[in-house]
Parts: structure tokens; C-alpha cells; sequence
């Protein structure tokens, strides 16, 4: 009888201690924050200023702070560990501006003048508010999701350019949920 109280405490104990250890997914942040607010991203893009050497390949293209904050919205959803929510309800606000959309050819055809693969950026700044408190609790200035993509169909890794930029912001989207919920 002793044995077998024994053998089940011993075995209960091990199935507990075993249970508790582990990895989890879940972020240390989100245990004080439960919701988040992401207004409108705002377009800081300057299509007024002359292009140079260095920034010839700026560019801009419409609703791309729209589709920046739904895929952001998504993502958050998604993710699961903080729930978006209307202002006056949120925990947390995530403040973003658009600040630049780039193209910049990375390959060229052998012998021609031809673009066979481009690199998207697509740069944001970035801040994230406690709303109960009105307090900055991080910043981030130049933070950017990216892709490149294939402009020769015969390529095994060709996209079109709308394919291309929807990758890019769901890289940015990817980036900006991460920097948010890993807070390790």
C-alpha cells in the first residue's frame, strides 16, 4: 500500500515538474498589455524633393501607408498576443509614418541595361505609447521591411511587382508585431 502511494505521489510530482518546464510563445510583455491601437500609418514620403545619385530610386506608391496599417492590423490579429482594439479601450498605441519606398535594381541582364532582379524597402518610424499613462516606451527611426523579386518569368523565383510589394509589407508588418510582443 505504502509502495504504491509512493509510486503515485513520485509519479505525480514528475508529471507536474515535467508539465512546468518549457518554451512558450508567448510574450513577457503582453502580461501588463493586453490591447493595442494602431492608427493610420502617415505618409512622410517627399515626392516634391529632386532625386540625386543617392535617392534616385525613390519613389511612391498610392494607399501604401493604407495597406501598411491593415497589414500591421493583421498581423496583430494573427499573432494573438495583443488584441487590437479602438483607442479608448487600448493598453498600448503604436504610432507609425511612412517615410520611404525604394526600389533599387540589384541585377542586370549580361550585356544589356536590363533590371533582372530588384530589392523593395519599404522604412517606417515608429513609436509605442502606453495609453494609461501617456508614456513613450520605445522608438524606432528607419525600421524596414523588405523583399526582392524576379523580373525574368523564366526565373523559378519571379514575382510581379504587386506581389513583390505585398511581401515587403507583410515582412514590415512581421517586423513590427515581433519588435512589439518580444519584449525578452
Amino acid at each position: 500500500m505504502k509502495k504504491k502511494f509512493f509510486l503515485l505521489v513520485t509519479s505525480y510530482w514528475l508529471l507536474v515538474t515535467i508539465a512546468g518546464c518549457g518554451y512558450t510563445s508567448r510574450s513577457m510583455f503582453a502580461t501588463k498589455f493586453r490591447s493595442i491601437y494602431i492608427p493610420q500609418f502617415v505618409n512622410k514620403i517627399d515626392i516634391t524633393t529632386e532625386t540625386d545619385t543617392l535617392s534616385k530610386y525613390k519613389i511612391y506608391r498610392p494607399m501604401l501607408e493604407t495597406d501598411v496599417s491593415k497589414a500591421v492590423i493583421n498581423k496583430y490579429l494573427f499573432d494573438g498576443n495583443l488584441k487590437p482594439v479602438q483607442k479608448e479601450s487600448a493598453d498600448l498605441v503604436l504610432k507609425g509614418e511612412l517615410i520611404e519606398f525604394r526600389k533599387d535594381p540589384l541585377r542586370y541582364t549580361e550585356g544589356t541595361d536590363d533590371v533582372e532582379e530588384y530589392r523593395i524597402n519599404i522604412v517606417v518610424n515608429l513609436s509605442l505609447w502606453d495609453n494609461r499613462e501617456n508614456k513613450l516606451l520605445w522608438e524606432e527611426k528607419n525600421f524596414t521591411g523588405e523583399t526582392t523579386y524576379f523580373t525574368i518569368t523564366t526565373n523559378p523565383q519571379y514575382k510581379s511587382e504587386g506581389t513583390a510589394i505585398t511581401a515587403a509589407i507583410n515582412d514590415l508588418a512581421r517586423r513590427i508585431v515581433e519588435r512589439t510582443v518580444e519584449e525578452w
